[in-house]
């Protein structure tokens, strides 16, 4: 039996037929010493994303702490190996035919919330790990008497991608509530950057593709909680009216061009309720695509295709993604 079989089937209990890449060996041999994370080989990424679409990665890794991760970071380095990090997978779209390399899961260890005492008047700082949902920091923060993120209420997803897409409702953005962040590079180094070094942009916070945001700073106002709790569920309430909260999507899928909304524009191409294969334009809003239970991600590229050529041919603009698509050779 091999290093990666033994390894597989002793600690992740994995069936004897699971297809193990080339290199398993010695990933394994390489993570041996630190590594105390889970890990799942050929694991489905539709289980690993709001559409619940996608084919397998090659294997998928948990880390339990920033020092795990920053050394997983450079012996994937050292192989050469392809990688990349996901939090709760609000905002991707994977291929049908998966992910080559290894996915970085910031799940539940790292997700903690933390108060931090520095006198000042009416700010408060609250550090935030990469994995905490939006809505476990906006609830603990109503809770403290926390004001600042009430905006972000029903925004899916993690800290950790909210801040690198510099996620925004209700004309805000996290830049306006962004202290600092700490950002991870491609060898495993972290470095902390002030929201005065940073030049955030829409839906961006304009740092190099090959950064991951694991820690952001929040800069709050102190306020009453009850009050902080109804703005809250008056922003939830108008989200569940306006949009299908409950469906299979990764929420808004194309950025709104020059303050336009997507939505509208989608709409007026005659597009709401159009369908390809099990990928259809949400009714309740066109900005949303669905999948109907049916669809594979190849259905939703279809879609997404055919809404940029009829909103180019209705309106002359063209329509950007804002969904992160990942494993497509070409699009």
């Amino acid at each position: 039996m091999s290093v990666a079989q033994g390894k597989a089937l002793g600690k992740d209990c994995f069936p004897c037929n699971t297809l193990l890449p080339g290199w398993a060996d010695d990933f394994l041999e390489m993570i041996r010493d630190f590594w105390n994370g889970e890990l799942k080989w050929n694991c489905s990424m539709a289980d690993l994303s709001t559409f619940r679409v996608g084919g397998a990665a090659s294997v998928v890794v948990f880390p339990l702490s920033l020092n795990e991760l920053s050394l997983l970071v450079q012996g994937l380095g050292r192989m050469n190996l392809p990688w990349r990090v996901i939090g709760r997978g609000s905002n991707i779209l994977v291929s049908d035919s998966g992910i080559e390399g290894v996915v970085v899961v910031l799940g539940r260890d790292f997700c903690s919330i933390e108060r931090i005492d520095i006198h000042r008047r009416e700010q408060v700082l609250v550090r935030v790990m990469a994995g905490c949902s939006l809505a476990k920091v906006i609830s603990w923060c109503a809770e403290q008497g926390l004001s600042g993120l009430e905006f972000a209420a029903g925004i899916p997803g993690s800290v950790g991608g909210a801040t690198a897409m510099n996620a925004g409702a209700f004309g805000r953005e996290i830049s306006d509530v962004l202290y600092s962040v700490v950002i991870m590079d491609r060898v495993g180094t972290f470095r902390s950057k002030s929201h005065e070094q940073m030049q955030p942009a829409y839906r961006s916070w304009n740092e190099r593709p090959d950064m991951t945001a694991v820690e952001t700073i929040f800069k709050l106002k102190k306020g009453d909680p009850e009050a902080i709790e109804a703005r809250c569920r008056d922003i939830i309430a108008q989200r569940r009216n306006k949009q299908p909260c409950h469906a299979m999507s990764c929420g808004s899928f194309f950025k709104n061009p020059d303050g336009i909304p997507a939505g509208k524009l989608i709409e007026e191409a005659g597009l709401k309720g159009f369908q390809v294969g099990g990928a259809r334009v949400s009714e309740k809003h066109a900005n949303f695509i669905i999948n109907t239970g049916t669809a594979t991600a190849a259905d939703i590229v279809s879609l997404m295709k055919h809404i940029r050529e009829r909103v180019l041919k209705k309106s002359g603009i063209v329509l950007e993604p804002e969904v992160e698509l990942l494993g497509f050779v070409s699009i």
